[in-house]
Order: C-alpha cells, then sequence, then structure tokens
C-alpha cells in the first residue's frame, strides 16, 4: 500500500475567529491541511511554523501586526510565501509588504477563489525557485 501524499500546509493566522475558521473551511474544502492561529505570538510560540508551506496573515491585529509578524518569520530563515489579508488597506501597504517579503494583499471580506488561486500561485512561485 502506497502513501498517500502530504497535503499542503496553510498556516492561518487571525485575530477574528470568524474570519478564521471561514479560511479554515474554504481551504480545507479544496483540499488543503490547515492549522490556524489566532495571534502572531501563538503562531511563533508553535513548536513548528518552519513546517507551514504557506502563510495566510491579518494584517491589522492587536499587539504585532501581519508585517511584524512576517519580519519575524523572515529573521527565524522561515521563507514560506505569505498573503497578507485586510480590512484595512493603506496607501503605503504595497510598498511595506514587499520589503517585508509578502507575496501578495487581498481584501476583506472577498477573498474565496482570489485566495485559492494566489495561494496556488505562491507555492507555484517558490517551487521554480529550487
Amino acid at each position: 500500500m502506497s502513501a498517500s501524499p502530504t497535503k499542503t500546509m496553510i498556516y492561518v493566522v487571525d485575530d477574528d475567529l470568524d474570519v478564521l475558521g471561514s479560511l479554515q473551511f474554504l481551504l480545507e474544502t479544496d483540499g488543503f491541511a490547515v492549522r490556524t492561529f489566532k495571534s502572531g505570538a501563538a503562531l511563533l510560540n508553535d513548536a513548528a511554523p518552519d513546517n507551514a508551506d504557506c502563510f495566510v496573515i491579518d494584517y491589522k491585529m492587536p499587539n504585532m501586526n501581519g508585517l511584524d509578524l512576517v519580519k519575524r518569520l523572515r529573521n527565524k530563515d522561515i521563507s514560506a510565501p505569505v498573503i497578507l489579508i485586510t480590512g484595512y488597506p493603506d496607501e503605503q501597504i504595497s510598498e511595506r509588504v514587499a520589503s517585508a517579503g509578502v507575496h501578495h494583499v487581498l481584501r476583506k471580506p472577498l477573498l474565496d477563489e482570489s485566495l485559492i488561486s494566489h495561494i496556488r500561485g505562491a507555492l507555484g512561485d517558490r517551487d521554480t525557485r529550487h
């Protein structure tokens, strides 16, 4: 009996539990394995943040925003692609996300298929860099 292929692991970080649940459902329905975290600190305290194939991170969270979290992940040499989601876009966000190594920024609440396609695109970009 052959081993089944390992599912792509997506780590989702959002302080809104409703959004977290919706994203988990969306991604699992599309065949991804998903772990959820209600804060950047919860993710950083996880024993294995480097097991993620891709991160979906909320921009505006208390205590540590999404860009700060991305910078901390990069400082730990975690290079998985990051998709930042936000309901509060601002003029300077594009400049800041590019320098932080974020793959794409998506606006809430209109995520659904757009999120799936951007995750697949980010994973494809990562695979071509090897």
